[in-house]
């Protein structure tokens, strides 16, 4: 196991520590820090850039050769850390603490230390691991937003105040789907210097905005939670899938989100980012798509082809697929029927 000490504080210090440590060197262009890891060690880049009033965000895109373990022991007060697992999977640990906290692929945690006790991040190796990661040190912080902190959640407003480090705190969970969009847009975002600064900063107080809202909507039992997580799209591709392998027997938007175990407004939410329309509007078109492919390629009649798609309404069907392909669903069958005759 490689073990690196970074005993500097702000950004760029730590990115030099690292570099140090990989016997390797880094580039700064316009106040961003990138160091490429050496093909010995492993492959990937650690990168990151601080704004004013003490914020600045880390990104790790990893694969070491061997487990490594980054030490981050400083004899100062530590930032306040948002940890969020893009890939892979990361081990989080209290500098004096014996307990690991895993943060796997779609989770996030909230880290504060207490004191000066520091923070310990491990990489498996072989593993491709991408960690973003907010930092904010309290005190600068505080002096940029301290009336506007007033308006926050107690417990939050006493983690952003505590500016010594007076108590440590973790809270973890899985981030939004909206996150993980900023996360890619920072990843690919291309244009000039000055664009860019302003780009990358603006997504990270969109990140921390999300994150706070996620952190108030994880206090909801799972039922209530308003807030679509990455980790969920996965049940919205097992509803799609079971719109389209099952559309003579579907329940209603509400029924099959209680059958996937998820919210029907999230369900709603992930429609509408994977597919762009509604879940109403995903049956409607699966049941049309399937209708005209059964009216193309087997001799089922009319009836039994809205039965077949969920319906029972023959004539809400036709009137529905002619406002759709400009044509009757007979016509439709007689037109394709003279296609493979060689009629026409």
């Amino acid at each position: 196991m490689i073990k690196i000490n970074v005993q500097s504080l702000p950004l760029f210090e730590v990115i030099k520590d690292i570099a140090s440590a990989f016997n390797t060197t880094f580039e700064e262009h316009c106040g961003e820090y990138h160091l490429t890891i050496p093909q010995a060690i492993g492959a990937g880049y650690i990168k990151g850039i601080n704004f004013d009033g003490g914020f600045g965000i880390i990104i790790y895109q990893c694969t070491f050769n061997e487990d490594v373990e980054i030490q981050f022991i400083v004899n100062k007060v530590h930032p306040l850390k948002f940890l969020y697992c893009l890939k892979g999977g990361v081990h989080h640990r209290f500098q004096d603490a014996k307990e690991t906290n895993i943060i796997e692929q779609y989770q996030s945690a909230i880290v504060a230390s207490e004191s000066y006790n520091g923070h310990i991040l491990h990489f498996r190796a072989k593993v491709e691991t991408q960690i973003g990661s907010l930092e904010i040190d309290r005190e600068k912080f505080q002096d940029k937003v301290n009336c506007e902190l007033n308006d926050l959640d107690p417990q939050l407003r006493s983690l952003f105040t505590d500016h010594t480090a007076k108590s440590q705190f973790y809270h973890n969970g899985y981030y939004s789907l909206h996150t993980a969009d900023l996360f890619s847009q920072i990843e690919t975002f291309e244009n000039n210097d000055f664009l860019r600064r302003i780009f990358l900063e603006g997504q990270a107080y969109e990140i921390l905005t999300h994150q706070i809202l996620q952190y108030h909507d994880d206090l909801n039992e799972d039922t209530n939670r308003s807030v679509l997580r990455q980790s969920e799209m996965v049940l919205v591709r097992d509803a799609a899938n079971r719109i389209k392998y099952d559309l003579s027997e579907l329940d209603t938007v509400e029924g099959i989100a209680s059958e996937i175990g998820i919210n029907p407004n999230k369900l709603q939410i992930g429609f509408k980012h994977l597919y762009g329309m509604t879940v109403n509007s995903f049956i409607q078109q699966t049941r049309l798509e399937l209708a005209k492919s059964l009216l193309r390629n087997t001799d089922y009649n009319i009836s039994e082809i809205v039965e077949k798609v969920g319906l029972s309404s023959k004539s809400y069907f036709s009137k529905i697929f002619k406002e759709t392909y400009n044509i009757t669903p007979s016509e439709f069958k007689k037109r394709n029927k003279r296609k493979i005759s060689g009629i026409e």
